[in-house]
């Protein structure tokens, strides 16, 4: 899978919010200052040739939704961080995380609570 630029990154997390929208739509949802219509029409164009997104008429316009689940990209960008930085081991991973920003115990507890719930499911 490919990665997402960070102004293709932005543009799905609008979508994967909103589920649907044209550009204009968009643009509405972005902080200041807006991007130009222009900018946002081509970045939306380049998600739909990476298959992040895919498009119906509506009028003379069109309607974009994202083809990718946000869990589906998170999942796999995780994944590519952990292998590229962390040589795939989740626990040097965690291990990094913890020290970076000084979790307490028991915010690693509560860690460890989500994590087994999850095994549980």
């Amino acid at each position: 899978m490919k990665q997402l630029t960070k102004a293709e990154e932005e543009i799905m997390q609008i979508l994967w919010e909103l589920k649907e929208a044209n550009v204009a739509g968009i643009i509405e949802n972005m902080p200041e200052p807006k991007p130009a219509y222009n900018t946002v029409s081509t970045i939306v164009r380049i998600l739909e040739s990476k298959g992040f997104v895919d498009h119906r008429q509506k009028g003379k316009g069109y309607i974009y939704f994202p083809k990718l689940e946000k869990e589906t990209y998170s999942n796999q960008s995780i994944n590519q961080l952990m292998n590229n930085y962390f040589n795939g081991s989740f626990k040097s991973m965690v291990s990094f995380f913890m020290k970076k920003n000084d979790l307490s115990t028991q915010e690693l507890e509560k860690i460890l609570k989500e994590i087994d719930k999850e095994k549980e499911k």
